[in-house]
């Protein structure tokens, strides 16, 4: 599947001159959701962090943060459970994210199509995976028109599909989400005066938002940890 998609849009210039999906093979592949199926699942690390310990179908998740912080790790995390659980996923714009390290965090890749490199149809492609995906994460690198924010969380929204979007700084998603996932601070441990292995990424956790709140939680996470995978950090 990765590499019908990379096929797909090797040329994604000429998205402009590719016939619409026809809408009765549309309407075959969106995921069919049960009023009971609304809440996609997550690790056991990130069910505090977000409304009824889940992805809940139709919303947008926006994870923000610095360059080294692990805001990869953490997105790709949101993708772990509902892969292995047997939904698809999509991946656009984030390059080479590393399938050593996403088998590590639990992500099933056979179930995941990857467009590292979308080019300036970024939008267009993305539109395209919500119509057969249920849970799609978006890498910023630029700062986002408010129409086109817009429309992805109203497609999303409307296709029962789960919007992540992974950006540097809150900034370039111009609307938020209904969940914001923040890394203000992380730091490598393991590593003494140069010596010794690198144990883990340890990262504060905030998020704003749950339950539709303007209530802010903060935890402590290990992303990853030493094993490679997301788990809860002990106080020190």
């Amino acid at each position: 599947m990765w590499l019908l998609y990379e096929r797909m849009f090797a040329s994604v210039d000429r998205l402009e001159t590719r016939p619409a999906l026809d809408e009765h093979l549309i309407s075959r592949i969106r995921p069919m959701v049960a009023p009971s199926a609304r809440l996609l699942p997550v690790v056991e690390a990130l069910q505090p962090l977000l409304p009824d310990g889940g992805l809940r179908r139709g919303s947008t998740t926006v994870v923000v943060a610095p360059p080294g912080h692990g805001g990869a790790t953490l997105a790709l995390t949101l993708l772990s459970a509902p892969s292995a659980a047997g939904h698809w996923c999509g991946v656009v714009g984030m390059g080479d994210p590393g399938i050593t390290a996403m088998a590590e965090l639990g992500v099933d890749l056979r179930r995941v199509v990857f467009v590292p490199t979308p080019g300036g149809k970024w939008a267009e492609v993305a539109g395209e995976l919500i119509d057969g995906t249920d849970v799609i994460l978006i890498r910023l690198g630029l700062p986002v028109p408010h129409a086109v924010a817009r429309n992805l969380i109203a497609k999303a929204r409307d296709r029962s599909a789960v919007l992540v979007i992974l950006t540097a700084t809150s900034g370039q998603w111009p609307i938020g989400g209904d969940v914001e996932l923040s890394i203000p601070h992380a730091a490598w441990v393991g590593v003494n005066a140069g010596h010794g292995h690198l144990a883990g990424r340890r990262a504060a956790v905030s998020v704003i938002g749950r339950r539709g709140a303007n209530q802010e939680h903060t935890a402590t996470l290990w992303l990853p940890s030493a094993s490679g995978d997301v788990t809860v950090a002990a106080a020190r």
